[in-house]
C-alpha cells in the first residue's frame, strides 16, 4: 500500500475425436474426501444462495438500481458531487439483493471507490461493503497540463484519463493510462499506470492481462456444443451464450479464423492437428460455463447470458495462456515446441474465472488483492475440474500437473502446500503484497485446500497430499462443495477491488454465516483454515488442540462506522468463567484514512475503561495490531466493548473487526 508522506492538512477535503454435436452431460463430482461426515452432510441455507437470473431479469434489476442510485447515494451519505454507477447485481433466493456500484466524483471515475450494497427483501439497506472508507473529496479537479503523462505509441496504449485515486488512503486527483506492449515471454501487456496529477508521482500500477498455465490434450473423447448442419459446422456453442473458438494461426493480435469442419468430428488428439487445441479450449469453456450456471446460478461470467470467446495457437511456442478484459476473451499458446497447447480443463477454467472476478469483485491485479485474484482462478479451476469428473483428467488440487513446463514431472502449483513449487508462499506475512501475484496467491490456495480437505496426509482421486498449518494445529475439512459456495458468495457479494487477506477472511466468514449459520461447523472451519495460514486466530473451540481449554477467543466481525468526529462502541459477549487474564490480548482491525485521529479504549463489563491508544500525528492509513491489557481484576463473563473515538473532522473509517483472546 502506498502511504502518505505529506504533512496533515485540515481541509475538506480449460484431445480427442468428437463424435456428435449434442451437449455434454456433465457428471457429478467424483471425489474421495476425508472431511467430517456431519460437515459433508450439511447443506447451505437455500435462501442465501444466488438465483439464476435471465438476461431480462438481470437487466430489470440493473435498471431499477440505476433509477434509484441517487437515493442510494444519499442514504449512504455520499457527497453532492458523487454519483453511483451500477456494475453488477446478485439476487439471493430469499429476495436479498446485492448491487455493486462504481463511483464518480464530478464525473470522474473513482478508482478504489467501488462498493456493494446489500438490500433486505423489504428494500432496506442491510449492509454496505466499501473498497475505501475515505470521504471522496479533492480540492480541485483541474490538473496541471505539465504533469499530464503522454500517450505511449505502442499498440494497445490509451490516452491518459483523469480519475480520482482512492484505493490507497486519502483520495487524490490522478491520471490513469494504459501502456500497451509485450512481456519477455510473449504475453501481451496492458499495464495500468496511475500518477498523481499534481506531482507526477506514480501512485500505482497493475497488469490488465491476467495470465495462467496448465495441461493440454488429456480430456479424452468429449462432446462439444457446435453449430451448423450438412457439411458446414463451426465451434459455436449456441447453448452457452454463443461461445466461439478461433484459430489465431500464430498471430498475436486480432480474432483469427473461426474453426469450421465438414463432418462435425473435430481433431485427432494430436497437436499436429490444428483442431485439437480448439477442441480442448471449447470443451473447457463449456465445463466452466456449466459449473457457474448449475452450481452457483450465474448465467455467464458477466451474469448477462453472453459468453466470452476463445483464441488458440497464439504466437510461436508460447508457453502460457491469458485472459484479457478488453476483448472479453481467453487466449492459449501451443507450449514448448508447439507440442503442448495450454488448453486443459483447469487452464480454461482459470482464465475464464479471471473474467468472473473482473466483473464482480474486480480485485486489483497487484498487491494482496492481486494474489486473491489469482487464487480465485486456481480455486475455481479445481472446483470445475472436480465437478467435470473426467476420468482422463481427474479432479485435483494441482495446477498444470500434466504440462511439465519444468521438465521434471512436477505441477506448476500445489494448493495443499504452495511452497513446493519453490516460489509460492504457504502463509500470510506482512510483506506478501510485494510478491508476484502468482506466488502471493499461495495462502488463499492453501486456505481453500484446508477448508475443503483439512490438514495432514491423505489421498484423493489417486493424488497424495500432505498439508501443514502455520500453528501446527489440525484443520478438519468441510468438503469442496461447501467451500466453493463460501468463496463464490464472498467474491460476488462481499469483496471489493481493494480486498486484502484480512478482508477475505472477513468476507468468507460472513458468507459462511449467511449460508450455514454463525454457529455452524462450516463457519468455524473458515476461521480455523484462515488461522492455519496465519490470517486471524482460531475460533473459540480451541483450534482443535485437545490440550487447549477452549472458548478462549471471542470476536466481532460486524462493521461499525466511526462518526467523523464522534464515538462508536463495538460489543463482544464473553461467556467464560473466572477473571480475565493479566495478558488479555485485544486485536483490532480498523480501516481509517488517518489513524492518528483515533483514541481507543477497551471497556470491561463493569464499565472500567482501559486505554489502548491515544491520538497522535501518525498520518498512516488503517490500524491492524494487538494490544495487551492487564485485566486480571475484571470478571471475564459479560459484554466487553471496543470504544473508538475520532477526535478530528475530515478523515473517516470504521471498525472492520476486533477480538479478545483470553
Amino acid at each position: 500500500m502506498i502511504r502518505r508522506s505529506t504533512p496533515r492538512r485540515r481541509a475538506s477535503a480449460a484431445g480427442a475425436l468428437v463424435a456428435a454435436s449434442a451437449l455434454l452431460a456433465v457428471g457429478l463430482q467424483a471425489q474421495t474426501s476425508t472431511a467430517a461426515p456431519a460437515a459433508q452432510a450439511a447443506r447451505p441455507d437455500p435462501g442465501a444462495l444466488a438465483v439464476e437470473l435471465s438476461p431480462a431479469q438481470r437487466a430489470g434489476l440493473l435498471k431499477e438500481a440505476e433509477a434509484g442510485s441517487d437515493a442510494t447515494a444519499r442514504a449512504l451519505g455520499l457527497g453532492s458531487r458523487e454519483e453511483l454507477k451500477v456494475r453488477d447485481v446478485v439476487r439471493n433466493a430469499d429476495g436479498t439483493v446485492h448491487t455493486r456500484y462504481e463511483r464518480t466524483y464530478d464525473g470522474l471515475p473513482v478508482l478504489g471507490g467501488d462498493l456493494v450494497v446489500e438490500e433486505s427483501p423489504d428494500g432496506r439497506i442491510a449492509e454496505v461493503t466499501r473498497a475505501t472508507a475515505a470521504k471522496i473529496a479533492v480540492a480541485s479537479t483541474d490538473a496541471p497540463a505539465a504533469k499530464k503523462p503522454r500517450k505511449a505509441s505502442a499498440e494497445g496504449s490509451t490516452a491518459p484519463r483523469k480519475v480520482i485515486w482512492a484505493a490507497d488512503g486519502r483520495p487524490v486527483l490522478a491520471w490513469e493510462r494504459v501502456v500497451g506492449g509485450t512481456r519477455d515471454d510473449g504475453t501481451p501487456s496492458e499495464l495500468h499506470v496511475v500518477t498523481d496529477a499534481a506531482t507526477g508521482r506514480k501512485l500505482a500500477e497493475w497488469e490488465g492481462v491476467h495470465t495462467g498455465t496448465g495441461e493440454s490434450m488429456y480430456s479424452g473423447r468429449v462432446t462439444l456444443g457446435t453449430s451448423g448442419s450438412g457439411a458446414s459446422y463451426t465451434l459455436t456453442d449456441a447453448a452457452r451464450g454463443g461461445h466461439k473458438t478461433y484459430d489465431l494461426n500464430g498471430a498475436t493480435s486480432g480474432t483469427g479464423t473461426l474453426f469450421t469442419d465438414a463432418d462435425d468430428a473435430w481433431g485427432n488428439g494430436l497437436p499436429s492437428n490444428r483442431q485439437t487445441a480448439g477442441v480442448d479450449a471449447h470443451y473447457g469453456a463449456a465445463l466452466t460455463w456449466d459449473y457457474y450456471k448449475e452450481v452457483h446460478g450465474r448465467n455467464g461470467i458477466r451474469g448477462d447470458g453472453k459468453a466470452p470467446y476463445s483464441r488458440v495457437h497464439y504466437g510461436n511456442a508460447y508457453v502460457n495462456a491469458f485472459w484479457t478484459d478488453s476483448c472479453f476473451c481467453m487466449t492459449y499458446g501451443d507450449g514448448a515446441g508447439n507440442a503442448k497447447p495450454l488448453t486443459s480443463i483447469d487452464v480454461a477454467a482459470h482464465e475464464m474465472t479471471h473474467g468472473l472476478t473482473s466483473n464482480t469483485a474486480g480485485l486489483r491485479y497487484s498487491g494482496e488483492s492481486g494474489g486473491l485474484n489469482e487464487a480465485t482462478s486456481d480455486i475455481f479451476a479445481a472446483a470445475v475440474e472436480f465437478r467435470a469428473a473426467n476420468g482422463t483428467d481427474v479432479g485435483d488440487y494441482l495446477v498444470g500437473e500434466k504440462i511439465d513446463i519444468r521438465g521434471n514431472g512436477t505441477p506448476l502449483r500445489y494448493m495443499d502446500r504452495p511452497s513446493r513449487d519453490g516460489s509460492s508462499k504457504d502463509y500470510w506475512y506482512s510483506g506478501i503484497g510485494s510478491v508476484d501475484v502468482h506466488y502471493s496467491s499461495g495462502p488463499a490456495n492453501h486456505f481453500f485446500y484446508l477448508l475443503s480437505e483439512g490438514s495432514g496426509a491423505k489421498t484423493i482421486n489417486g493424488v497424495s497430499y500432505d498439508s501443514p498449518t502455520y500453528d501446527n494445529k489440525p484443520v478438519t475439512g468441510i468438503g469442496i462443495a461447501a467451500a466453493e459456495k463460501i468463496w463464490f458468495k464472498a467474491l460476488t457479494e462481499k469483496m471489493t477491488s481493494t480486498t486484502d487477506y484480512a478482508g477475505a477472511r472477513t468476507a468468507t466468514l460472513s458468507a459462511a454465516a449467511d449460508l450455514f449459520g454463525a454457529d455452524s461447523v462450516q463457519h468455524k472451519a473458515v476461521a480455523h483454515a484462515w488461522a492455519a495460514v496465519n490470517v486471524g486466530s482460531r475460533p473459540d473451540d480451541g483450534g482443535g488442540d485437545p490440550g487447549d481449554p477452549g472458548n478462549n477467543v471471542f470476536e466481532n466481525t460486524d462493521d461499525h462506522r466511526i462518526p467523523d468526529p464522534g464515538t462508536v462502541e463495538s460489543p463482544i459477549a464473553v461467556t467464560r468463567t473466572g477473571n480475565a487474564p493479566a495478558a488479555l490480548k485485544v486485536t483490532v482491525n480498523i480501516v481509517h484514512t488517518y489513524r492518528g485521529d483515533l483514541r481507543i479504549d477497551l471497556v470491561a463489563p463493569d464499565g472500567t475503561a482501559y486505554r489502548l491508544k491515544n491520538t497522535s500525528s501518525d498520518s498512516g492509513d488503517n490500524l491492524q495490531t494487538t494490544y495487551t491489557v492487564d485485566a486480571s481484576s475484571e470478571r471475564a463473563s459479560g459484554t466487553w466493548k471496543l470504544r473508538v473515538q475520532d477526535v478530528y473532522r475530515y478523515d473517516s473509517g470504521y471498525i472492520d473487526s476486533w477480538r479478545l483472546t483470553f
